[in-house]
């Protein structure tokens, strides 16, 4: 047993020799700051458009247009319940509730991966036109959309007169994406262009504030009707 012993202890010393022991690597500056740089994962629209640098130039717009921070997201389509309470839209991504507002007409109501769709072949039509991050051509579109005073019906037992109002920040967030997703659909039907093509084309014309847009056309009307009513 004792010469057992030996031999086992000898072999053990043995391959112990043998074994070389790795040094620790240490790193240099420059390949840490590359580690670094790669696990702070900036959240890109489609892995493509960067929420970074959006400009939000109306300020009262500000907190009803989401997409920076917390609603920067992949994809526009996060699944939650935003209609459970009143304003809670508002947290809903901007890129998002664009999407949404493409699901109308019956024949596409709940075809969000439709919708999706379009909005990704959207962004990049978009890119192409104006070589600027598409984000922010749509956030410009929908500051420019919104109607800023509009007019409502005062009176009863038959005595109706306008009387105008002033429109809420929200109603014009609200307003603008469906008076843009309602100027791309009619551009589209019965048009060999397709919904993405129309839909580019209605947010880069609306960006730049020119009236070939439908909402910004829109957007003139109601103003024009709302001012005779003061």
């Amino acid at each position: 047993n004792g010469t057992v012993h030996v031999v086992i202890s000898a072999t053990k010393q043995l391959i112990m020799s043998d074994v070389e022991v790795e040094e620790p690597v240490i790193a240099s500056e420059e390949e840490e700051e590359f580690v670094a740089e790669q696990g702070a994962t900036e959240v890109k629209l489609f892995g493509k458009w960067s929420f970074d640098d959006i400009e939000i130039r109306d300020i009262s717009l500000v907190d009803y247009i989401a997409c920076k921070g917390d609603h920067a997201t992949y994809l526009p389509h996060t699944a939650g319940r935003y209609q459970k309470k009143r304003f809670r839209k508002a947290s809903c991504p901007i890129v998002e509730r664009l999407a949404c507002t493409l699901m109308r007409k019956g024949r596409n109501s709940g075809k969000k991966l439709m919708a999706v769709r379009i909005v990704q072949h959207t962004l990049e039509i978009i890119h192409l036109l104006t070589d600027q991050n598409p984000v922010q051509v749509v956030v410009d579109a929908i500051i420019n959309s919104g109607p800023r005073e509009d007019s409502t019906r005062v009176g009863g037992a038959g005595v109706v007169r306008r009387q105008a109002v002033d429109m809420s920040p929200f109603r014009r967030v609200n307003y603008a994406l469906y008076l843009i997703a309602t100027g791309a659909r009619e551009a589209s039907f019965r048009n060999l262009k397709t919904m993405a093509e129309c839909l580019a084309e209605e947010l880069v014309n609306a960006a730049r504030g020119s009236s070939n847009s439908y909402a910004i056309k829109k957007k003139d009307e109601i103003e024009r009707v709302s001012k005779s009513n003061r």
